[in-house]
């Protein structure tokens, strides 16, 4: 047997975990052969961008963040930029892919990524690609399983990130807003807030009063408490409003989330007489060396597709379901996006301990 393996959209803390998880089970357990596709699906596109992984190579690289095989979020085959009389044209390449997936020989082909890289696996699965999904976003926004990898190390990166901040906002006595990332779920946001002990959370699924986010920094001051942290999910919203954008992206018209941020803190600095600052943490949620948590459900992750390749379960997603590993059909897997529940267990308990939800 030979098979592939290739890491699409954005990367995250965990990938050279399943890299490794893959090949070690592939090639010690069954003494199959594995090759490394480039740049996600672009690999199946352009002229080289193979290497064969065998476990010597990918020596070392379980505590590594990123991905030797690298990745990108542009490369989908079903509309790839092509550039044509000076202009840029989207196309349907996916015949390519197909071309280039039986010219290496492969018999099954492992794809990580989040809900856009499963929407073009399972493209190839119905085009006749035997293919297996290995779910991975920080935003932990893939409804068919609990937990995805590389979300707990972004919490951890952020909750980190907030200890530091209460040190100085302590010390100007000053209000600190703080973006992070999530797109459309509040997961980061709310885990890393309950944990790094914010004072006001806000989150995409509710959408924010800017008064009562004001009015309880007020009330803390009242109360003695000369700083507060305000932790803003990139896709949070106010009533009414909608999410800020940095921009939409002409070539795939994927939105770019980013600036709510400075908005809330532009906002708290008119309604309330305090100084205020903002944080935007970005990228560095998602680079780093994953946290054992990661590393240990990544490897889980990455030698279970293993196991679904050589029982010829294609067309399927490894899941996290409690503490077993699982898998689900690729249909199940991108059917909607897994979002905070408003009124879940999780910002009740965030409510409870004094913490504003904006609402």
């Amino acid at each position: 047997m030979k098979i592939g393996i290739l890491t699409g959209g954005g990367d995250c803390p965990g990938l050279n975990a399943v890299i490794r998880g893959v090949v070690k089970t592939a090639s010690i357990k069954y003494k199959w052969e594995v090759i490394g596709i480039e740049s996600g699906f672009e690999g199946l596109i352009l002229e080289g961008h193979t290497r064969d992984l065998t476990p010597w190579r990918v020596r070392g690289i379980l505590p590594i963040g990123g991905t030797i095989l690298w990745s990108s979020n542009r490369g989908d085959p079903f509309n790839y930029p092509v550039e044509e009389n000076g202009s840029i044209v989207k196309k349907d390449l996916s015949a390519r892919a197909m071309e280039k997936f039986k010219k290496l020989g492969l018999d099954a082909l492992i794809v990580v990524g989040g809900d856009g890289t499963m929407t073009i696996a399972n493209k190839f699965y119905k085009m006749g690609m035997s293919v297996v999904g290995v779910p991975k976003t920080i935003d932990n926004d893939l409804m068919a399983t609990d937990l995805t990898f590389g979300f707990s190390t972004a919490v951890q990166t952020a909750t980190e990130a907030l200890d530091k901040l209460h040190t100085t906002a302590a010390s100007h006595k000053r209000v600190i807003v703080v973006e992070l990332m999530g797109r459309y779920a509040g997961w980061i946001a709310l885990y890393s807030g309950i944990a790094g002990g914010a004072d006001c959370i806000l989150i995409p699924e509710i959408h924010f009063d800017i008064e009562k986010v004001c009015k309880h920094i007020n009330d803390r001051v009242k109360h003695g408490a000369c700083f507060s942290i305000i932790v803003v999910s990139e896709g949070a919203k106010p009533i009414g409003g909608d999410v800020t954008l940095l921009r939409a992206d002409k070539n795939d018209g994927v939105e770019r989330l980013g600036g709510i941020g400075e908005k809330v803190g532009k906002w708290i600095e008119e309604m309330v007489d305090i100084d205020v600052r903002v944080t935007v943490l970005g990228h560095i949620q998602r680079g780093g060396s994953p946290n054992s948590f990661d590393r240990i459900l990544s490897t889980r992750f990455g030698s279970e597709a293993v196991e679904l390749i050589k029982h010829e379960k294609f067309g399927r997603m490894v899941c996290l379901k409690g503490q077993e590993i699982e898998s689900v059909a690729l249909d199940d897997a991108i059917a909607r996006q897994k979002v905070v529940a408003p009124n879940s267990s999780l910002v009740k308990v965030a409510e409870a301990i004094g913490i504003c939800m904006g609402r």
